[in-house]
């Protein structure tokens, strides 16, 4: 039997976001085939190949404001990266209700490069991405080389940059298009000392111009600087959501039992 649809879920005139008991499941097969000749073969013998479900996010709830900004903490395979491919539109979730509005950019290392290319065709790649012409691109060019401090390898092909390196240009990239939502996914835990404190104090300016922000981090203090609610996810299952200080508090408490 299948699952009634639901009704779209509405967004306040001053909202971006909206989730109500979003979740995602995955579909794991319990035996792997590395060759497409290994599972047509499974296929012919009448091999059974049962899955199982993997539940990933379970009863996810929060709205974003415009200019604001929700944290996004955990440990490891909680589901963060999970939540932020969700609100992108790169995953849809199985269950609850999502709605979004505005530009959104999701700046997670690596993601929309191609490392074979060089640092200049890859600003171009991702303003295409983004839905961004050519011309627009290139008129943004200078002001994303200058912010990322990468004057002197932007020939260089992308497999050649540290990953420190890497998240300086999408950063660039991403601050540049002024998008109204900016999904940051650990982008802020590598590169240089110097060069996070310019992100983190451009974040401050794009705040107060209404870019709002999803944060995920395992930076507590970033959190606690620059989101004014979060939302703890622990094994698929939201632990806690609201102002920043109280939850990052239960969730350093949390953390404490398990030493």
């Amino acid at each position: 039997m299948s699952k009634e649809k639901l009704p779209p879920l509405e967004l306040a005139e001053d909202e971006l976001v909206a989730a109500e008991n979003v979740g995602m499941s995955f579909r794991i097969h319990e035996r792997r085939y590395d060759t497409l000749k290994e599972r047509v073969v499974g296929l012919f013998k009448g091999r059974k190949n049962p899955a199982k479900e993997l539940k990933v996010l379970e009863g996810v709830s929060f709205r974003i404001k415009k200019g604001e900004s929700l944290g996004v903490i955990g440990h490891n395979g909680a589901g963060k990266s999970t939540l932020l491919r969700i609100v992108s539109g790169i995953y849809k979730p199985t269950e609850g209700r999502i709605a979004t509005k505005g530009k959104i950019v999701l700046l997670n290392l690596g993601a929309g490069f191609d490392m074979e290319a060089d640092g200049e065709e890859n600003i171009y790649l991702n303003g295409a991405i983004m839905g961004f012409s050519h011309h627009e691109m290139k008129e943004r060019y200078d002001s994303i080389v200058e912010f990322s401090e990468l004057q002197d390898f932007m020939k260089l092909p992308l497999k050649n940059y540290s990953s420190g390196m890497v998240s300086r240009l999408g950063f660039a990239i991403a601050i540049d298009v002024h998008p109204d939502l900016m999904l940051v996914d650990e982008v802020l835990s590598v590169g240089d000392e110097n060069f996070r404190r310019k992100c983190l104090a451009k974040i401050q300016e794009l705040k107060q111009d209404g870019v709002s922000f999803l944060f995920v981090s395992h930076n507590i203090d970033q959190v606690k600087q620059l989101c004014e609610k979060t939302i703890w996810i622990e094994n698929s299952d939201v632990r806690g959501y609201g102002n920043t200080q109280d939850v990052v508090q239960q969730y350093l408490d949390y953390c404490a039992t398990l030493k």
